[in-house]
């Protein structure tokens, strides 16, 4: 028998049954949409994580406070407050890769203009924050190294602060604005940075002299920071800088040997690294989740194929006595449960592909659908019908034709 004979008459038997064959195929359709879906989106998502923790900086290197712990309570990362702007100058004279650095001190404070207000993220940092952030100004300057020396009142701002805080169209540069009830001069906006992939705004962020924020702003005599951001000069030298910023800490720390680190080193790639490792979790997990409505899909077609086997008892006895083999009955019930699932496939795959623009769109992710998921959605729901379908086939074949067409 020709095989597009064969293929013909499984056509015609699922369009026999229009109704039953698309609920068949629900399962398929359901599994190959979800699969699709979620690695569309998934590697959407791990696309904009590693997109927007690049804009952080080039070749940078991020030290943290450590976490703290005595009388038996323990703080977490950050509550142990030990880094000092005097850390990252040493780290710069002793590092020979380390090309820019700046403390940065973190909180927040409502800003004042007029009779508008606005409560953001305000940071204290040095003149190098634009070149190790790899940032850069829309309008305006940013503040000099004679501004930090100097504890100047001056500040940089980003749009959103610029929307929130001032009428539409004017000019914020030379403008003065109230931090705490100090007086600040604005020398300049940032360029638009948008929003991370965890949904934090870039551009609600006022920058300040940190060490105007330590004295301004807290009134404390202290040089402790939050962190220190370390550009280096190749990213083939960062695990070597990061060696050597973990020697000249413990040094100026008076960390005995064996004794813990009171700080945290780390940097963009590992924190892709760990960003990639957990979306990748994340995508397998839903996947595995998805795959059980194939085996679902799988199934049905199974019991379906072996009611439309029983139901056609007496066609597969007349074609068997006029001729047919019992190889060519194999083929044709197993060409039926192909098709099927194959069909479900490239529905379930047209489903999946707008469920991932739909969740891209309403989330301001890129949609990254390739087309080796698109071959994975149709190899699976061909398999699917291979090995759910065979058995049914193979008990068609082995009918006997007599008995077949005594069948009632």
């Amino acid at each position: 028998m020709k095989w597009f004979v064969i293929i013909a008459i499984a056509l015609r038997a699922l369009r026999r049954n229009k109704t039953r064959s698309l609920l068949t195929a629900l399962g398929i359709i359901i599994g190959i949409a979800a699969v699709i879906a979620v690695l569309s989106v998934g590697r959407g998502a791990a696309f904009m994580v590693q997109a927007q923790i690049n804009s952080m900086g080039n070749n940078m290197i991020w030290v943290f406070n450590g976490s703290s712990h005595g009388g038996g309570v323990h703080g977490g990362s950050g509550s142990h407050e030990t880094l000092t702007a005097e850390d990252g100058d040493s780290i710069m004279m002793e590092c020979e890769h380390a090309v820019a650095m700046t403390p940065q001190i973190n909180t927040s404070a409502q800003l004042v203009y007029k009779e508008n207000n606005w409560f953001t993220t305000l940071r204290g940092v040095a003149s190098a924050y634009l070149e190790v952030r790899s940032r850069s100004m829309s309008c305006g300057a940013f503040f000099t190294e004679g501004d930090v020396r100097g504890a100047t009142r001056v500040c940089v701002i980003g749009q959103t602060v610029v929307d929130n805080l001032f009428g539409p169209g004017e000019d914020p540069v030379g403008k003065v604005i109230r931090i705490k009830n100090m007086v600040f001069r604005v020398l300049g906006v940032f360029d638009l940075k948008g929003s991370t992939a965890w949904g934090s705004d870039q551009d609600d962020v006022i920058v300040i002299p940190w060490t105007s924020l330590r004295q301004t702003i807290e009134k404390s005599p202290f040089s402790k920071v939050t962190q220190l951001s370390v550009t280096v000069d190749d990213d083939e030298h960062i695990e070597a800088t990061k060696e050597e910023i973990r020697g000249i800490l413990r040094q100026r720390h008076h960390l005995a040997a064996g004794a813990e680190d009171d700080f945290k080193i780390t940097d963009p790639a590992e924190m892709s690294r760990t960003s990639t490792e957990v979306t990748g979790m994340m995508t397998t997990l839903l996947t595995a989740i998805a795959s059980i409505s194939l085996a679902v899909g799988g199934i049905g077609i199974m019991n379906i194929m072996l009611v439309s086997v029983t139901e056609r008892t007496r066609e597969i006895g007349l074609r068997m006595a006029i001729g047919a083999r019992g190889r060519d009955i194999l083929l044709q019930f197993l060409v039926e449960a192909i098709v099927l699932s194959a069909a479900g496939g490239i529905i379930g795959i047209s489903i999946g592909i707008f469920a991932a623009w739909a969740v891209a769109h309403s989330n301001h992710w890129p949609v990254l659908i390739s087309m080796d998921s698109i071959a994975l959605g149709l190899g699976v729901s061909a398999a699917v019908g291979v090995c759910f379908g065979f058995f049914p086939a193979l008990r068609a074949s082995r009918l006997n034709p007599i008995d077949s067409l005594r069948y009632e």
